[in-house]
């Protein structure tokens, strides 16, 4: 099979800027795939059951979010530090500064409205738990190899740019077995 790479490697000539073009495409178009896939009102919910488990900052609680999804959902700081004022101006959550941080924890009528809504938590019963597992992982794998590949053309030697070359020929000739698998 016919490789869509230069034969003299990604180090300079008129295709280089298409090709670095292309892999950002390409990462783009993954991360678009990857989106957040929420509903209204899950980012409240996804504090709220947090910070039923212990304190905890805004931070931490975006690094949790996205470690109990998987990797699916990450929601920004945007989304977060408004929710975590709103709950705080409902009497769901107080703060309290230690270290420079605001540490966020639940009030007693916060532990009453989690206690009385009993629902999953959203990383639990998201749809993209439920569609596969694979649903981001499998992008999130494509874009790092896309960088790593990017990596490799823009510092490599022309002999690792051809050893590149030969082993993304192989992965994509080893993903397409794996379709042909019954």
């Amino acid at each position: 099979m016919r490789s869509s790479f230069p034969a003299g490697g990604f180090t300079g000539g008129p295709n280089i800027d298409g090709m670095w073009q292309a892999v950002e495409n390409l990462r783009s178009q993954f991360e678009k795939r990857v989106g957040t896939r929420v509903g209204k009102g899950e980012v409240r919910a996804a504090v709220l059951a947090l910070l039923a488990e212990r304190p905890m900052h805004g931070y931490q609680i975006i690094r949790e979010i996205e470690e109990r999804s998987g990797g699916s959902w990450k929601p920004s700081a945007g989304s977060v530090y408004p929710t975590l004022q709103l709950l705080a101006d409902e009497g769901f959550i107080s703060a309290e500064e230690a270290n420079g941080r605001k540490i966020y924890s639940l009030t007693e009528a916060g532990r009453d409205d989690v206690a009385g809504a009993g629902n999953a938590a959203p990383w639990e019963s998201g749809p993209s738990q439920q569609e596969s597992p694979g649903v981001t992982a499998l992008p999130k794998a494509g874009v790092e190899l896309a960088q790593a590949a990017a990596q490799v053309g823009r510092t490599g030697t022309p002999d690792q740019v051809k050893q590149a070359v030969s082993v993304l020929d192989e992965a994509r000739r080893r993903l397409y077995s794996i379709l042909a698998q019954d």
